[in-house]
Order: C-alpha cells, then structure tokens, then sequence
C-alpha cells in the first residue's frame, strides 16, 4: 500500500467553501481510479484554513496514473491549486 497524505492550506480564508466543494468532488472521481482504495477530505476544525486529503492507493503505480488522470491533471492542478498551498506527506504505516 502507498498512504499520501497532503496538507492544503487556503491562500484567502474566503475560498473555504469554494475549495472544500472542488475537493469533495475529487474525491468521488480520485475514488472511481483503479488502485484507489482510500480518499478522504477533511476540513480542520482548529484551523479554518486548513484541509488534508488521506490517501490510499494499492501500489505506487496507482498513484502515478492518478497524478495522469483528469481528475488531478486537469480539475485539481487548474482549479484547487492556485487557491492553496500543498504539502504532500507520503507516509509509511506504522501501526
């Protein structure tokens, strides 16, 4: 398994809404990805500005095609993007 986890912090607290509805869609089409097995998008309650998206992929292979797809090529790079800053983790599970 490959966890990405990805800090997104707003550039403009007003784009909240905005942000958190283009990443909810994502995150249905990230899900529909072959090797997807996990995609989940949270909205920090400590800290209105910031949102992390929680990723499973079943290879690395997986997430490479997902970086190709639509959905982050074209939706996520052009659209969520210029509105944040992004902090990709990719993490090794521990327990």
């Amino acid at each position: 398994m490959v966890y990405n986890n990805v800090i997104l912090n707003l550039k403009n607290i007003n784009d909240a809404k905005k942000v958190g509805s283009m990443l909810a869609t994502l995150a249905e089409l990230s899900r529909e990805e072959p090797g997807c097995d996990r995609f989940e998008v949270y909205h920090s309650q400590s800290d209105a500005q910031i949102f992390m998206l929680v990723e499973r992929w079943i290879t690395q292979e997986h997430l490479d095609e997902h970086k190709k797809a639509d959905s982050f090529a074209v939706f996520y790079m052009h659209n969520v993007i210029p509105l944040v800053n992004r902090v990709p983790h990719p993490c090794t599970l521990i327990a």
